[in-house]
């Protein structure tokens, strides 16, 4: 394996290094699927990041927000952190080869816990702030620490990973990074209020984490987004004994040096690590090593009180569960969340253009609107979460022009979702109303490999009714070069 400091993007296909297995995860502009290397047989997770291609285009990443993830990724090596190892790059994605982080996250492998004691919730925030005091160090901020971003390495050691770089920023003296980024729930005063924002800023994430961990309580959350900013800056949170009636004096005093409003007096990484409570747990693993025991997962305090208090410091899993069955709750309501927005988008890009049909047709299908930005954002997760939503969809359902999700994939060239389609049932030759078919759509737009993929399913000398060409026609006119 290549080391991504020395060498540049590999212009190659990832397929000729690597067998590409199932998706594990998406984003926005990212797929995330797990590939094994055809040489060494090592699993990998390889992000596929789908590049902007004009910079007037909504659709795809920035070159420059890219090249700054990787950029942080080459600089970090640490055990608590992903771990960068190719790089590709082709004409629509730039993919990167991470480190494979299989144990799920760390917030579903405690909701399946039947206990958890106040010392291993210290391990885990301890070994975040371990993965934070490297990056730090190097003048790097995370800047979206959340749950979904801190993951374990897998289920039997319980190891954590801080993954997604894609907003982190490298802070630099005299040059202010004044942004909105983050996730409301975690974001710190500094984002609300525009203010500058630095290595500070991730501590607060960590009180926030460290307060929903001990408690099963989110400590600013209202019913919108304005009430949980409002709450935030005026950070008003407590201890209330009814979440915290068996957490410790020295959690609490934890969790309050970090949720400070002014960034100067916002405990730093640093701070943290010499803090009572996370020295304990310091303090018992370098004892266990020396016991030649390794490292566990449960620590016993040192001195008599700190341990009397620990015998009773439970975290509220009870509620933990609660908290996080909704977050999971929440996060399926996205989709929901996706169609809305996605219909006032419709809407308002057909009032713009004085569409006389008045925005859509009501015969077509609020659904098949959604399905077909999905693809047109290359946005395979978003399309496995819409279905999954649904009690039922004929995944061969045309708008009003007799065009299906499978002819605006073959035209888009997206191999990832023209492959889902056809595991879902679509029709493969299936024409729309000018009677084309999915690979004349493919051909039209010079995409190759649908082409290849699409070409036993479709006959390419089926004439259009309009412009009385057939697809190999045009292929053999736009795509197929002369020898």
């Amino acid at each position: 394996m290549s080391d991504t400091e020395s060498s540049p993007y590999r212009h190659e296909p990832v397929e000729d290094w690597y067998i590409v297995g199932e998706e594990i995860g998406s984003g926005h502009f990212a797929v995330v699927k797990k590939v094994v290397c055809k040489r060494s047989g090592t699993e990998f997770a390889a992000k596929f990041i789908r590049k902007k291609r004009a910079s007037t285009s909504r659709r795809g990443a920035r070159r420059e927000d890219i090249e700054r993830e990787i950029s942080i990724l080459q600089e970090l090596n640490h055990v608590n952190i992903i771990k960068l190892y190719d790089i590709f790059e082709d004409k629509q994605d730039v993919t990167l080869i991470l480190e494979l982080v299989s144990g799920g996250e760390l917030f579903d492998f405690i909701a399946e816990r039947d206990v958890l004691h106040e010392s291993e919730a210290t391990a885990f925030i301890a070994q975040v702030l371990e993965g934070l005091a490297h990056m730090h160090l190097k003048n790097i901020a995370h800047l979206d620490l959340k749950p979904e971003n801190i993951l374990l390495t897998n289920r039997a050691q319980a190891v954590i990973k801080l993954i997604d770089f894609g907003i982190s920023r490298k802070i630099e003296d005299g040059k202010n990074e004044i942004q909105m980024l983050g996730t409301p729930e975690f974001v710190a005063p500094e984002v609300i209020a525009y203010e500058p924002l630095g290595l500070y800023t991730d501590m607060w994430a960590v009180g926030v984490i460290t307060y929903i961990l001990l408690s099963g309580c989110s400590p600013f959350l209202g019913d919108n987004k304005q009430e949980t900013f409002a709450n935030i800056c005026a950070v008003d949170f407590s201890f209330d004994d009814e979440f915290f009636g068996n957490t410790s004096d020295l959690a609490k005093d934890f969790i309050r040096g970090l949720l400070v409003k002014h960034p100067g007096r916002r405990a730093s990484v640093t701070d943290c690590l010499s803090h009572p409570w996370i020295k304990l747990f310091f303090d018992e693993r370098e004892r266990l090593y020396e016991m030649n025991r390794g490292y566990e997962l449960v620590m016993q305090p040192i001195n008599d009180r700190q341990k009397e208090e620990r015998k009773e410091a439970k975290t509220n899993l009870e509620r933990f569960k609660t908290f996080n069955a909704r977050r999971k709750w929440k996060q399926s309501l996205k989709v929901v969340s996706l169609c809305n927005r996605l219909s006032r988008s419709i809407k308002n890009r057909n009032n713009m253009n004085g569409d006389e049909a008045q925005e859509e047709d009501e015969e077509e299908s609020f659904v098949l609107r959604t399905l077909f930005h999905c693809i047109e954002d290359s946005n395979l997760g978003g399309i496995r979460h819409l279905l999954q939503s649904l009690t039922s969809f004929d995944i061969n359902q045309a708008n009003k022009h007799g065009e299906t999700g499978l002819h605006l994939a073959a035209g888009y060239g997206h191999m990832d979702i023209l492959k889902f389609l056809h595991e879902q049932g679509a029709k493969m030759d299936i024409k729309d109303k000018h009677g084309d078919n999915a690979v004349y759509w493919a051909a039209r737009q010079g995409q190759v490999e649908a082409i290849k993929f699409l070409k036993d399913f479709c006959p390419l000398d089926i004439q259009d009714k309009v412009r009385d060409t057939s697809a190999f026609s045009i292929l053999t006119k736009f795509v197929v070069a002369p020898e």
